[in-house]
């Protein structure tokens, strides 16, 4: 039997200029898709830590996060998929050279249109979206 428990994780919108930065993912859920980086939040983290360490450890980008896009939710299909609450932020690029890592296949600062059109989930699509209007406040 899975684990019965929901999995918290965060995810970054990192934003510079006009661009984001994707990931493509080396492992299951949607592995080999392009997605936020992110990842889980480990016990007695805080969210806000966890989120610049997964997104260092992903991409070797250090950020900033500037405000929450959301929660969202990946129920368990039929089959025993694990349940995760994500949540996500807007982030704003600080330094850094873009390098895959961790469990990344591969990690890019994308125009956004292009951005939008790779990422394989409707909601990672509504968070970059979301992440947006922190881009222009």
């Amino acid at each position: 039997m899975p684990d019965q428990k929901p999995i918290v994780a965060v995810g970054g919108v990192v934003l510079k200029g006009d661009e984001v930065l994707l990931i493509k993912r080396g492992r299951p859920p949607l592995r080999k898709h392009w997605s936020i980086p992110g990842g889980k939040v480990e016990y007695g983290e805080p969210h806000i830590d966890a989120l610049k360490r997964e997104i260092l450890e992903e991409t070797g980008v250090i950020c900033e996060p500037i405000g929450l896009i959301g929660v969202f939710e990946a129920l368990p299909d039929i089959g025993g998929d694990k349940h995760f609450v994500m949540v996500d932020y807007a982030c704003r690029y600080v330094s850094g050279e873009v390098t895959p890592g961790d469990d990344a296949m591969d990690a890019e600062f994308l125009p956004i249109p292009e951005a939008l059109s790779r990422v394989a989930w409707d909601e990672t699509r509504r968070a970059v979206q979301g992440a947006l209007k922190f881009a222009r406040d």
